[in-house]
């Protein structure tokens, strides 16, 4: 596919912020593994909800509520077609794929006991990291680690190695977020069921880049978060096999969540209320909906076609820079480019970036281990959606040569 039968000017008409400046510049805004930007089409979606059927769902017989209620579930129906689930119940609206993350770890603890182990993967995101130890702490479960290799890819050998009959659930981020890794999780899940673990795969970076069909992978678990697909920050999903749903208990205690409520006993709400207490992200929900409307319109393959092409064209672009590193060369990575220049600190070339109107993402991205892995503070990440251009990348380029001549 070529840039011009993508299309791309007309798509980024949809985005109002790429029309801004920043210090004086144009916006290039190269940070959408943080969060990508949200188009005209869901931005209208969410003021139509305040203006003309703002109210609370679920609870009332009145006609905006039963508006609101018709289109949040609605959404929730359109989650679960996108993402080829067998039951709309098994669909569970959260703030994010944080949440998501321990809303399962705490329903676990009812499970795991002393001894047990659980792997996680070495390039996690601290989400999926610090909610496993939380529980290790509290159970007395051993955590285990599957390591990377120097490419950014999981070593699957090793990942063998630690399963065993004490292994009870495995976790591991579809992509990953600091390296643009596409981790083998087929395989994983396949290894993991068939010694009779449970999965939960972290969605959230794949979400924006991959149609995942959660029947074809068979995973136990899946969690993203709205704000990675072009929709509203502050609502997520996550997917759980019913029969696992049933077994969890709630993770928290409130309205909505409940079947019958006395001071000697509370009965809960079947699926999906069971795990949504309270009054939700209404109109993030509903714009979620939007969002993935709005993705499948442009094609999960012609966004996969595209951001292919602008990643290719960027690590040729970047790697003529001398002295500059790429971390993550994985043979199968998606729109992610973290690097370094010799011994410059990630956050003055991001700096000086900004000055420039460019935006970029500098740290440890929330995956110290990753950083500690390759003995350094952090990186400067490049990270690609489809309303990015090659022009843009371009200005990346020019950027990146002018910080390394005034930091060295």
């Amino acid at each position: 596919m070529t840039e011009t039968s993508f299309d791309v000017k007309t798509i980024r008409r949809d985005f109002p912020i790429l029309n801004r400046e920043v210090n004086g510049k144009p916006l290039v805004y190269l940070d959408n593994a943080a969060t990508s930007q949200t188009p005209q089409q869901v931005i209208d979606v969410i003021v139509d909800y305040y203006q003309n059927y703002n109210a609370n769902i679920h609870r009332g017989v009145h006609s905006l509520s039963q508006e609101a209620t018709d289109a949040y579930e609605a959404a929730r129906i359109k989650i679960q077609k996108h993402f080829n689930i067998a039951k709309s119940h098994e669909v569970i609206f959260t703030s994010g794929t944080t949440h998501g993350i321990n809303l399962v770890a705490n329903g676990f603890s009812s499970f795991i006991k002393e001894g047990d182990e659980i792997l996680v993967s070495a390039m996690e995101h601290h989400s999926n990291i610090v909610p496993w130890q939380m529980l290790a702490e509290r159970t007395g479960a051993v955590l285990k680690v599957i390591p990377m290799n120097q490419n950014g890819e999981l070593v699957m050998e090793e990942f063998y190695a630690l399963l065993s009959n004490k292994t009870k659930l495995v976790f591991c981020n579809h992509i990953s977020n600091a390296l643009g890794t596409i981790n083998p999780i087929e395989e994983i899940i396949h290894a993991a069921h068939n010694i009779g673990a449970a999965v939960l795969v972290d969605g959230a970076q794949a979400a924006p880049h991959i149609k995942a069909d959660l029947q074809a992978l068979n995973v136990d678990f899946y969690t993203i978060s709205a704000h990675k697909v072009c929709g509203p920050t502050g609502v997520g999903m996550l997917y759980g096999k019913e029969e696992w749903l049933k077994k969890l208990p709630p993770y928290q205690g409130g309205g909505e969540m409940i079947a019958e409520v006395t001071f000697e006993k509370t009965t809960y709400a079947d699926l999906p209320h069971k795990f949504e207490a309270g009054t939700p992200n209404i109109c993030g929900g509903i714009g979620f909906g939007a969002a993935l409307d709005y993705m499948n319109r442009i094609g999960f393959e012609n966004i996969a076609s595209y951001e292919d092409e602008l990643l290719q064209y960027a690590t040729e672009q970047l790697l003529a820079i001398e002295g500059l590193k790429i971390y993550g060369t994985a043979k199968n990575k998606t729109s992610v480019i973290s690097f370094n220049i010799q011994d410059i600190h990630p956050y003055d070339i991001g700096t000086i970036l900004d000055k420039l109107g460019i935006a970029v993402r500098t740290g440890h991205h929330c995956a110290q281990p990753i950083m500690d892995f390759y003995q350094i503070p952090g990186t400067v990440r490049a990270s690609f959606c489809f309303y990015n251009t090659k022009e843009e990348v371009d200005i990346l380029v020019k950027g990146v040569e002018r910080a390394k001549n005034m930091l060295l």
